[in-house]
């Protein structure tokens, strides 16, 4: 962007949302694309080759997510998983049960699963996180009775990076109701905190690999052994009849590379994400005006602010104009009011004039430093 006679630095902050995709993982959907080109279903050279390109990714991001690669089912993202999760995980169990627990902050692609499951008769109770933003054992425990047949919590929360304790949450519904079906949205989680799929205790876990570096169009649900989901699509044997549809093998492929690429960088990433965080709050903790909604505790790659006075949709557009992108919440919600700082009990005025403020790895401090300047200038100009 060229303003008052030299160009600015594009600053991200939006990572929460999407990231920027490794150039190697790019590289390898081109490559899968021209030259290993073949429908990983047919039977002819081409079509082994393909499978075996999709399989190799299939192991490598099993193994990061610590799971059995036989349980990870491709899909089109992260919403798609959710829906597939949620519905056909209660439908499977609808003869025991019509009852359906999720936290009342997670994304829309759960919550609005949620809601058509109450279409077609499920009772659904949603539970309010605590004062720190957390989902507790035992509003899990006490929710989840013999007619429930799924709860669905996510790992860490997308708007305010709150970190749910998912292994203590899944043992509490489970000794409250063995049979219970326990699904986990960990999108914001996987390769950015260390777990083990198959050490939560859970039955269902939801992945994508935009959020760690690969391309839009591709995610996972994995889906532990013994236990059962019903499809949401109908038409041909890929993914053993759960997912049908050619699979994309360019993308899946990519995702792989972002997976191994984003994993093993994890551990210094994440102290460097700790360290802008820290900055960052250090920063803001200067200016009058600026409170955080974001928690102690929660994933050091979000921090969630308002700028009381200004509203969220009128602070982008301010920043956007200095060339700094950050969000209001959910790049899914398109913009409405957050339903996740509404389920923390925070005022309107806190809600609407919220932003989401998220790390990835090109991030540097002098991209804070600019932040806190323009949202400072924001302020000075703004509130006026």
């Amino acid at each position: 962007m060229f303003i008052g006679g030299g160009f600015l630095k594009e600053i991200y902050l939006d990572n929460s949302a999407t990231t920027r995709v490794y150039e190697q993982a790019a590289k390898e959907a081109f490559k899968v694309m021209t030259e290993i080109y073949g429908n990983p279903s047919s039977l002819h050279m081409k079509g082994v080759e393909a499978e075996k390109v999709m399989e190799e990714a299939r192991r490598d991001i099993a193994n990061a997510l610590g799971a059995n690669p036989d349980g990870l089912y491709f899909t089109s993202g992260g919403t798609e998983a959710n829906n597939l999760a949620v519905i056909g995980g209660a439908l499977a169990k609808k003869r025991r049960g019509n009852k359906v627990v999720v936290s009342a902050y997670e994304h829309d692609s759960v919550i609005k699963s949620a809601k058509q499951l109450e279409s077609m008769g499920f009772s659904v109770t949603y539970l309010a996180p605590d004062k720190d933003g957390i989902i507790t054992p035992q509003s899990v425990f006490d929710a989840v009775d013999e007619k429930t047949v799924l709860v669905s919590v996510m790992l860490v929360n997308n708007e305010i990076g709150a970190v749910n304790p998912i292994k203590e949450l899944c043992a509490a519904a489970k000794r409250k109701n063995p049979e219970v079906v326990f699904h986990t949205d960990a999108v914001q989680a996987f390769c950015k905190i260390p777990f083990k799929a198959e050490k939560l205790g859970v039955d269902l876990v939801t992945i994508t690999a935009h959020k760690i570096g690969g391309p839009k169009g591709v995610g996972a649900l994995w889906i532990k052994k013994g236990a059962r989901v019903l499809p949401n699509h109908f038409g041909g044997e890929q993914e053993k009849q759960l997912r049908p549809g050619t699979q994309a093998t360019p993308l899946i492929a990519a995702f792989g590379k972002a997976v191994f690429l984003d994993s093993t960088s994890m551990p210094v990433r994440r102290k460097r994400m700790e360290e802008l965080e820290r900055y960052l709050k250090d920063s803001i903790a200067e200016v009058d005006g600026v409170v955080l909604n974001s928690k102690e505790g929660a994933l050091p790659n979000i921090v969630n602010i308002s700028v009381l006075g200004i509203r969220s949709e009128i602070m982008l557009h301010f920043l956007e104009k200095r060339n700094i992108y950050v969000s209001s919440g959910s790049a899914c919600a398109l913009g409405a009011k957050s339903h996740v700082l509404a389920a923390m009990g925070y005022d309107s005025a806190r809600i609407d004039s919220a932003i989401r403020i998220s790390f990835g790895r090109d991030t540097e401090k002098e991209d804070i430093d600019e932040l806190v300047a323009a949202i400072k200038d924001a302020m000075s100009l703004l509130c006026k």
